[in-house]
């Protein structure tokens, strides 16, 4: 219509110019003046069009961001109700549906009280959505198949959730009249069908990298702990002769240990609790080795010591220092272990003063497949590093051989992500 417009202008004002000596002035005013008109109206459309893509991009943005905070609890009612309750006001749908392969997990909008969280799946379509995976678009009371008072909601579309391969769910908009489905509206849900089965993907490779963590947890203590048990117990009889009442402390930090051990196979624990439990460790090491054979040093820069931290990554550093890095001479292992901010990251620092570790063993220690007791437990804890804060972290050995070794635990963003950086801030705000 505003091109139509703007030709039909376009001619009386040429048509106005040329014939102005037997055409009325006012003819060519009027059609300048109604170009005029029509341009600006035409560039107030634009610019409040591109405001509005602007400002829908923004709120989908949003909605994203939002959306993946509960995602990464994986689908279950309280994930899928909050993204419903999320998603109804920013469509012009009247309501919205989420389930997984039997039940109802989510549902916000009209008719709300015919559909309790948890009761099974209603409509055949539905079951057929999750079969074949196919999007279905529904024109009809009749189509979307809703048992009871069926004129509240007579169109709808339904769209798989899909996880690696694997209809896990639906995502359903409803609506009271087929007069709002269009292909724009097909277009937004599976848009947010593919946002939500991809936000779901990565909470499953989360979990599976988590469940990995744990299970080189076990797998590390299954590999030091029997080693560690004999030694100890043998010590802990050869002391009963000779000092029963040591005997008796040490077989109770003994049992304090193993209990210990046996908790802190939860995620995460405190930092000083690892110190904890790795200066318990040097305890039953000294007393095998002499009093004097062992010492550690430790110096936490203040406020990490509440710094969450996956168990068991500090022991098997110190034992291996201690298994492997004492001299032959008999001289005293010196173990110093440092704990700071450094820009992104925390930094655990584990040095001793030992024999160190030859140059050719060194570049294949971690990566290089190493099948030795020192190897096993420095990549158990590399990947546990990664599992927990990510790619960037990890474990990072500097050694010179005769001189000593330090061993680097690198946990990138671990201040951003536990919020340690605020409670810092709020600390020095009350000093």
């Amino acid at each position: 219509m505003l091109c139509i417009s703007f030709l039909l202008f376009g001619i009386m004002a040429v048509m106005g110019i040329i014939y102005h000596d037997t055409a009325p002035l006012a003819v060519p005013i009027f059609a300048i003046s109604g170009l005029l008109v029509i341009t600006v109206y035409a560039l107030r459309s634009a610019g409040e069009s591109d405001h509005a893509r602007a400002r829908q991009s923004n709120q989908t943005l949003d909605l994203a961001t939002k959306t993946v905070t509960y995602m990464r609890e994986g689908l279950d009612t309280h994930s899928a109700q909050s993204v419903c309750d999320l998603l109804l006001p920013a469509t012009v749908a009247d309501a919205v549906a989420i389930t997984d392969r039997e039940k109802i997990l989510g549902f916000s909008g009209t008719d709300k009280e015919n559909h309790e969280l948890g009761s099974p799946i209603q409509t055949d379509s539905t079951h057929e959505t999750l079969e074949d995976g196919m999007t279905r678009i529904m024109e009809s009371s009749r189509e979307v198949g809703f048992r009871g008072d069926a004129n509240k909601l007579q169109a709808g579309i339904i769209v798989p959730l899909i996880v690696n391969k694997h209809i896990v769910g639906t995502i359903k908009f409803y609506y009271r009249s087929a007069r709002k489905l269009g292909e724009n509206q097909k277009a937004i849900v599976e848009g947010f069908a593919q946002l939500l089965s991809t936000q779901l993907s990565l909470s499953y490779l989360q979990q599976q990298t988590e469940l990995a963590a744990r299970m080189e947890l076990k797998a590390l203590q299954a590999q030091i702990n029997p080693h560690f048990l004999f030694n100890t117990i043998n010590t802990i009889a050869a002391i009963t002769r000779t000092d029963p009442a040591k005997a008796r402390v040490m077989l109770r930090e003994f049992a304090t240990y193993y209990r210990r051990l046996l908790e802190n196979s939860e995620d995460l624990i405190p930092l000083s609790k690892e110190i904890e439990q790795t200066e318990r460790y040097l305890l039953f090491q000294r007393a095998r080795f002499g009093e004097d054979a062992i010492t550690m040093k430790v110096d936490v820069e203040p406020g990490l010591e509440l710094l969450q931290v996956p168990s068991f990554v500090m022991q098997p550093i110190v034992e291996n220092a201690v298994g492997h890095g004492r001299r032959d001479d008999g001289s005293p292992l010196n173990i110093e272990v440092k704990v700071y901010h450094a820009s992104d990251s925390v930094i655990i620092s584990i040095a001793d003063d030992g024999v160190g570790i030859e140059p050719e063993r060194l570049d294949n220690l971690i990566e290089g497949g190493s099948q030795t007791g020192m190897g096993i437990a420095l990549k158990n804890v590399n990947a546990r590093l990664k599992a927990y804060f990510g790619a960037i972290s990890g474990l990072y050995i500097d050694s010179e051989y005769d001189v000593g070794t330090t061993v680097y635990l690198s946990l990138y963003d671990a201040l951003v992500d536990q919020k340690l950086d605020d409670e810092e801030e709020e600390i020095e705000e009350i000093l």
